[in-house]
């Protein structure tokens, strides 16, 4: 239990105490919505979720629409450690203070941003009382191997919106190193953009590393290790930590290519290491929960043919990649391609063609396909070129899909291939599009 003085401590150092300063994220998560939900964020472990709440913070103090003050906004980081054993009923005492020290605020809108709210025993049904009251707004966050959207949806009985937060975003990397992207660039500002998206490629968007890219391994080489072990091991009460870190390697090595459980499995056991089928599948299962692998199916009108088919696999940040020893441009690309139509909220897919030629991603839209995109680093070879363009215009007849799209690292353009028109675009464009 959580003393008043503690609350009313917690309470007037917040209000008095300046925010960080911050790296502004392209997030679009509205500050206040009519239904009585709270917004829950949520994302892959040290992606930027408590900042993402403090920038909210700031536009909420800033609007002119709120014409709120610092009374009317609460955060609370629950894994301090003067809050440690606090209790469901214990948010209920810190309204009770908050009210008392703000009276006035009992009539005004309010908004409670609880940041790691798992470690909260029995949050959830204080939680749905505090929804109840209208003028209140919040925003509950916490680490992914703890606070999973499914999870959140099952213990608020429906009553949360949720928002993904995501390592940066090509342009939100921009603005870290303060380049502009207007509508017209000049030949040296296109250098410039070009010379960092190497670098995006390369070392990919997790804020600390972008950050502090001096230490940008050793802290890519920590998060690796912290997934492993404060959110799969621990969370999943997984034993065999050695099998685990042989399928993580398989998967980084497997990036952007079909993975096959049965093959692992078969692998693993013809080198004396025990494992059930069942189990490789639950580990699977975790590393997709907690936002760092991310199986990608095979489009199929058939749902069966799809649900059997063999997943690519994508990982959440190509610097995850590269500090495994992950160097393929191509790869690197596509798996880049990947996690940004992730951030875009898209319904996505591979394909394969009746005589196997491959298409990168099926972008799908109310069950019909509406885009066929193609990752390719070059095409200046002959041969790669037409693999491309053969694989898309293939699927295009078969999925009946006329919007055909190559994504090259510097190539632009359109051409004419009988009657259909594919559409070249260079990553860095296709990365700034709003």
């Amino acid at each position: 239990m959580i003393s008043r003085e503690k609350w009313g401590e917690i309470i007037k150092d917040f209000n008095s105490e300046e925010l960080p300063e911050l790296v502004i994220r392209n997030v679009k998560i509205p500050k206040m919505i009519p239904l009585r939900r709270a917004i829950s964020i949520i994302g892959p472990r040290r992606s930027g979720k408590t900042f993402a709440m403090f920038q909210m913070i700031k536009e909420i103090l800033n609007s002119s629409s709120f014409k709120a003050d610092t009374t009317q906004v609460l955060y609370v980081n629950f894994e301090r450690g003067d809050l440690e054993g606090v209790e469901g009923g214990d948010l209920i005492n810190m309204m009770d203070v908050l009210f008392e020290i703000y009276p006035k605020n009992e009539k005004k809108s309010l908004w409670l941003f609880l940041d790691e709210i798992q470690n909260v025993n029995g949050w959830e049904k204080s939680v749905r009382t505090l929804i109840d009251n209208e003028k209140v707004q919040i925003f509950i966050s916490g680490s992914s191997s703890k606070l999973l959207s499914r999870e959140i949806a099952t213990s608020m009985r429906g009553r949360t919106i949720t928002y993904k937060i995501l390592p940066f975003s090509f342009s939100e990397y921009l603005g870290t190193k303060e380049i502009g992207m207007g509508k017209y660039l000049s030949k040296a500002e296109k250098i410039h953009i070009l010379k960092n998206l190497e670098t995006y490629i390369e070392k990919g968007g997790y804020p600390e590393a972008v950050l502090y890219p001096q230490e940008g391994n050793k802290i890519l080489l920590d998060i690796v290790e912290t997934i492993i072990f404060r959110d799969v091991v621990e969370r999943y009460k997984i034993r065999n930590i050695k099998l685990l870190r042989i399928l993580i390697s398989s998967l980084i090595d497997s990036a952007s290519r079909e993975f096959s459980i049965h093959k692992f499995y078969k692998f693993i056991k013809s080198n004396g290491i025990k494992a059930s089928k069942d189990s490789l599948y639950n580990y699977l299962g975790a590393l997709n929960d907690v936002f760092f692998v991310f199986p990608l199916k095979r489009f199929s009108y058939s749902y069966r043919e799809k649900e059997q088919s063999l997943s690519k696999i994508y990982i959440i940040d190509n610097g995850l990649l590269t500090v495994n020893g992950i160097s393929e441009k191509g790869k690197l690309m596509e798996n880049l391609v990947f996690v940004e139509l992730l951030r875009r909220e898209k319904e996505i897919y591979y394909y394969k063609s009746i005589d196997g030629k491959e298409v990168d991603f099926v972008v799908v839209e109310k069950g019909k396909v509406k885009k066929l995109i193609q990752v390719s680093y070059s095409l200046d070879d002959r041969y790669t070129k037409e693999r491309e363009i053969k694989a898309l215009v293939k699927a295009s007849k078969e999925l009946r899909c006329r919007d055909l799209l190559i994504i090259t690292y510097d190539k632009g353009g359109e051409e004419a291939i009988g009657n259909k028109m594919v559409k070249y675009i260079p990553l860095w464009k296709w990365l700034l599009e709003k």
